[in-house]
């Protein structure tokens, strides 16, 4: 244990970014980073990163039964109910407790210090920062929405300069290593007028000067983790920060800016790899092994007879305007998967392990697949449970998956003006073109595209490639599409899993830059 590289994790989130250090093994079947401090300010993510803190603290294969039958919900609905209070988990309980902490970095920067200080000791050696902080400043959305408050100043918004907490962590200190991650809006935010990328990129080569906090001796160079540096020494193009992550075996289109920063001393005499270019697998790779399950009615009595019973009811008129509208292979699809509803016997799931999965089905994906299994050989599912949906986006979800099945004239996804006004909903926006792709099915035979945290609001983004199951994804679905092993419960109440979920970077993805941040400090 002693000789792993220490990681903090800063804005952690339910924990993505620590979850592929902390799982990455090497070669010779060695984990050379162990998490020493998590920091995450929202409730829920911080008792998902204590959970998963507490797993940790047993050998890989060796966590506790206690655990297991958590997964199951034999012990409450919080870990904080019964598990940790078990006398012979008592000490791995407490030592989650002091890795993952609920604080807030702006707020609480004098306690987070001295625990980054307590958690490094005298002689922290070389260790590892990671982290990115929130993003709504500079997401587009987020751009947007500020765009319609009233005497709004970019400059005057806080979170503009979340960033430097992050940056005064890098100049107290001095990790050998860290990694920043934020969403591609970033790149176009300004701030004043000017680039605020080229600005954070600025001060993260001095952190010291940048802040006028006194010692700049320590300084870094920012790496690309996707385009390789130049014998010239030039400095990286703004997008060559971007990693497109189904261009590295992640099932989805997701885009990050994500930076490499390697302390001068160290960079002086290694040259950081860049990720390899792997296929990403398909949705229907990474989710058909999951249990099939039926969505819920929001309105009315809800059961698979009243489910199938609307379905039938709402979608006669709707196959009919599919078809009329020129889509005779879309009205087909739609009327076989509505004749075999009432031959399932489908349930809405469970937020507890209550049944099992044989596994990723593709040789493709067989290490990807890998990454899911428990290494116990348990083969539980949780967090696998529908929310119900009005009967009429029922049928616009039957409509959307028998679109994407069909690939049709190869559009995978409806857009607005793919509807019959049968299925427009009642929306005043719908016809303006600001909402042309609201629903959005999740392609069987192609990767997903961007997991975010509106899938916590609705799941018209998100919905289910198959057309007999007329529904929006599970927050297991979501958590696979992310790469969440299978035995990595998420906590609170399904809203904020989903947000959990949304919000996190891949941990496939980071396990593989955690491949090359371990290949910097074995030179």
């Amino acid at each position: 244990m002693d000789s792993q590289i220490k990681i903090i994790d800063l804005f952690a989130g339910p924990g993505g970014l620590g979850e592929g250090f902390s799982g990455y093994t090497n070669f010779s079947g060695h984990n050379p980073f162990k998490i020493a401090l998590s920091i995450e300010k929202e409730a829920s993510a911080r008792k998902t990163l204590k959970l998963r803190a507490f797993y940790r603290q047993f050998p890989s294969g060796q966590a506790p039964d206690e655990y297991y039958r958590f997964l199951a919900g034999y012990l409450g609905k919080d870990p904080e109910e019964q598990l940790y209070r078990f006398p012979h988990l008592q000490r791995q309980a407490q030592a989650a407790d002091e890795e993952a902490r609920q604080l807030t970095l702006g707020e609480n920067n004098e306690e987070i210090e001295h625990l980054i200080g307590k958690a490094l000791g005298k002689n922290p050696g070389n260790w590892v920062l990671i982290g990115g902080p929130p993003c709504q400043a500079y997401s587009l959305v987020g751009r947007a929405r500020n765009a319609g408050i009233a005497n709004y100043k970019a400059e005057n918004d806080h979170r503009n300069f979340l960033y430097k907490e992050y940056l005064n962590i890098i100049a107290r200190f001095a990790p050998a290593v860290f990694v920043m991650e934020n969403v591609k809006g970033i790149l176009s935010a300004k701030v004043g007028g000017l680039q605020i990328f080229d600005k954070i990129r600025e001060d993260l080569h001095c952190p010291a000067l940048a802040l006028q906090t006194g010692d700049e001796k320590n300084t870094y160079q920012i790496f690309s983790l996707v385009v390789a540096s130049g014998t010239d020494c030039s400095e990286p193009d703004s997008s060559d920060f971007i990693i497109r992550a189904e261009q590295y075996g992640i099932p989805q289109a997701r885009h990050r800016v994500i930076l490499l920063g390697v302390r001068t001393d160290i960079a002086n005499r290694v040259t950081p790899d860049t990720l390899a270019a792997t296929p990403a697998p398909t949705v229907k790779e990474i989710i058909s092994d999951l249990p099939r399950l039926r969505s819920g009615l929001s309105k009315g009595p809800d059961s698979m007879k009243s489910w199938a019973e609307a379905i039938k009811h709402h979608s006669a008129t709707a196959i009919e305007a599919v078809s009329k509208s020129g889509m005779d292979d879309i009205a087909r699809t739609m009327k076989q998967a509505v004749s075999t509803i009432d031959s399932q016997s489908l349930g809405r799931g469970s937020n507890w392990a209550t049944t099992e999965t044989s596994g990723v089905v593709s040789d493709r994906c067989r290490d990807l697949a890998d990454w899911y299994r428990d290494p116990r050989g348990w083969k539980g599912i949780c967090n696998h449970e529908t929310r119900g949906h009005i009967p009429g986006d029922l049928t616009r979800y039957l409509f959307c998956s028998a679109f994407g099945t069909t690939g049709h004239e190869n559009n995978w996804t409806p857009k607005a003006a793919n509807f019959p006004s049968a299925l427009a909903p009642d929306h005043k926006n719908w016809s303006s073109g600001k909402f042309a792709d609201r629903f959005r099915v999740q392609v069987a035979e192609r990767y997903a595209t961007t997991i975010t945290s509106h899938i916590s609001k609705d799941g018209h983004y998100f919905i289910h490639y198959d057309p007999a199951q007329c529904r929006s994804l599970t927050v297991r679905e979501a958590a696979r599409i992310q790469t969440f092993p299978d035995n990595y419960f998420f906590v609170g109440n399904r809203t904020q899993q989903y947000t959990q979920v949304g919000n996190a970077v891949p941990p496939f993805l980071a396990t593989k830059i955690a491949a090359i941040v371990s290949n910097i400090f074995s030179h």
